[in-house]
């Protein structure tokens, strides 16, 4: 069997309200993982700025652009040529008069692949997205990018079995999720991390893929409410070990190599998509 690899890597940071200092502070994590290897490089969700969902503000509606404009997209679409890497750009998209949550896909030539956009959208003390985003339109899709095929959820998706399921069956060999997570406003007690990283080690078993999280780290203040975000970020691999993980205040990229004719025989031996039965699960499901 032809052995066939791909290197993968995620970001964890703090970031600031200056985008132009989050980008910079971005693409230097970017250049620091392209060093090690990595060919997909994941940064977090809406490393433009604050995650300033944490309470509903107008002001924040000026910080949306289209994908053809966006300053996050136009910087690290440059760099994964100028570095021959893959990397999912997490954005605040502006369509017409329409605003989601989104990640741009640029393939190591550079080009955008195309767009995602959030399809599970969270409303809830501390994420108050709704606010601010649509339902994504787009569905789920693996991207057929230079290095490998690829699917992406944003946060709140990673939750949901069905979308890593989907962007399995889509074609993805490695499933990758932009985050912003820490605490809960109404329960400073509450750390849900470990929950978090048991939901995705769940959809690496059930799915036989690995799979990328990438979190930020830091107390961020807006405009008086504050939340601390807990990091964690993790590679696990298609049995859903944790093959590379941060703790809550770790700065910097990890970087895993995984073999995809390896796991494309694991995944084959498991007979997981062989015995699904999606004849039933259209009249049990709503």
């Amino acid at each position: 069997m032809t052995k066939r690899t791909i290197t993968v890597a995620a970001i964890q940071t703090a970031f600031g309200p200056d985008m132009t200092a989050n980008i910079a502070k971005t693409e230097a994590s970017i250049r620091e993982a392209a060093k090690l290897g990595a060919q997909v490089v994941l940064p977090p969700e809406l490393f433009q700025g604050i995650y300033f969902c944490s309470q509903q503000s107008p002001k924040w509606f000026e910080t949306a652009y289209p994908v053809t404009e966006h300053p996050c997209v136009l910087a690290l679409k440059k760099l994964a040529k100028d570095l021959n890497v893959v990397i999912p750009i997490s954005f605040f998209e502006k369509d017409g008069p329409r605003y989601y949550n989104s990640v741009a896909v640029a393939d190591a030539g550079g080009e955008i692949l195309g767009l995602y956009r959030k399809s599970h959208v969270p409303d809830g003390p501390g994420y108050q997205e709704k606010y601010y985003f649509r339902p994504g339109d787009t569905g789920f899709k693996a991207w057929k990018t230079k290095h490998g095929t690829i699917g992406v959820g944003i946060c709140w998706d990673q939750w949901y079995p069905e979308c890593a399921r989907a962007l399995v069956l889509a074609g993805a060999k490695v499933l990758f999720y932009p985050t912003a997570i820490g605490s809960e406003p109404y329960d400073s007690a509450l750390d849900t991390h470990k929950l978090w990283q048991r939901a995705m080690q769940g959809h690496a078993v059930s799915n036989a893929v690995p799979i990328v999280a990438a979190n930020r780290i830091g107390i961020e203040d807006n405009e008086g409410t504050t939340q601390a975000f807990y990091g964690h970020s993790f590679i696990t691999d298609h049995r859903g070990e944790l093959v590379e993980r941060f703790g809550e205040k770790d700065d910097g990229v990890l970087v895993h190599s995984f073999d995809l004719s390896e796991i494309e025989s694991y995944r084959a031996d498991w007979g997981f998509f062989r015995d699904r039965r999606p004849d039933l699960y259209a009249k049990s499901i709503l």
